[in-house]
């Protein structure tokens, strides 16, 4: 059990991005295309699971330090470095012989290798320079969504992208917010670096710019015409997801996102809705 959970399986549903492309392409009821893009999800999964393993065998000694960390499979001692080592060598083993199973387009590799570099530089340093260890974690998110475009050749509307790309630096401010408001200052390197006011006013306009953003998705002239105009009426749950979200980073929160959403039974209620209003809407409408 430690071992899965070396792995971190709850924070896959970040990966659901690589979905995105997919879905408002209109192609998502085409039973290939969903099961190369699965195909991609799973390569990532793996991909990301290295990545943590990586992560919490260089920050071990901080990890037995902290509140909840101290409990993590490696930091509590009930996983050794050396088992852990040879978990990420299968995982990577399974990963490389599923992409040639699976037969994953090279720029769709391209991707994946980026990600890889990206957060072991992170894993490795990268993430105690200052904007530079939020560009990272942005990075992270717009790449999902980029990785799930290329398996099937797909094009991502700048508007979707530019949304993407602003709700992730809201989603990156928050966690380094609550980081300090929950653990101080001394529990991550980087935070000597922010105040809570830098991070307040940057990560709200990010999120004032991400509303604008899928707004202006929504009444793009292209998806007006394929959709009848029907996805303006998305953004009113679209508001009120990123209200609560708020409303739970300005309480009593870690800042991670996948705590924040797993935690709030509303927030997962009203992403269901929307989903599948968008949904009837692509598909059914």
């Amino acid at each position: 059990m430690d071992y899965i959970r070396l792995m971190r399986p709850k924070h896959y549903i970040k990966n659901f991005l690589i979905f995105l492309p997919l879905i408002f392409s209109g192609l998502f009821l085409n039973f290939n295309n969903l099961i190369k893009t699965s195909e991609g999800f799973l390569l990532f999964c793996l991909t990301t699971s290295i990545i943590y393993i990586i992560n919490d065998i260089n920050d071990k000694e901080k990890d037995r330090k902290h509140i909840t960390k101290k409990n993590r499979p490696i930091a509590s001692g009930r996983v050794s470095v050396k088992n852990a080592v040879m978990e990420i060598v299968v995982l990577f083993i399974i990963t490389v012989i599923l992409f040639f199973i699976f037969k994953i387009p090279i720029s769709s590799l391209c991707f994946l290798i980026s990600y890889f570099v990206f957060n072991l530089g992170y894993s490795l340093g990268l993430k105690n320079v200052p904007i530079l260890d939020i560009l990272l974690l942005v990075s992270g998110f717009v790449i999902r969504v980029l990785y799930g475009a290329s398996i099937l050749s797909i094009t991502v509307s700048n508007w979707l992208y530019l949304s993407i790309l602003a709700i992730s630096f809201y989603l990156g401010l928050g966690k380094r917010r609550n980081e300090i408001e929950k653990n101080g200052k001394k529990s991550r390197k980087v935070l000597e670096y922010y105040s809570k006011e830098f991070l307040d006013k940057n990560m709200y306009m990010f999120l004032c710019m991400s509303i604008i953003f899928y707004s202006l998705w929504t009444t793009d002239i292209k998806v007006v015409n394929e959709n009848n105009n029907l996805l303006i009426w998305t953004i009113p749950i679209v508001i009120t997801i990123c209200i609560k979200y708020s409303m739970n980073i300005e309480g009593d929160s870690s800042g991670n996102p996948i705590e924040v959403i797993l935690k709030d039974k509303v927030i997962m209620l009203l992403g269901l809705m929307l989903a599948l209003l968008i949904f009837l809407i692509l598909y059914v409408l």
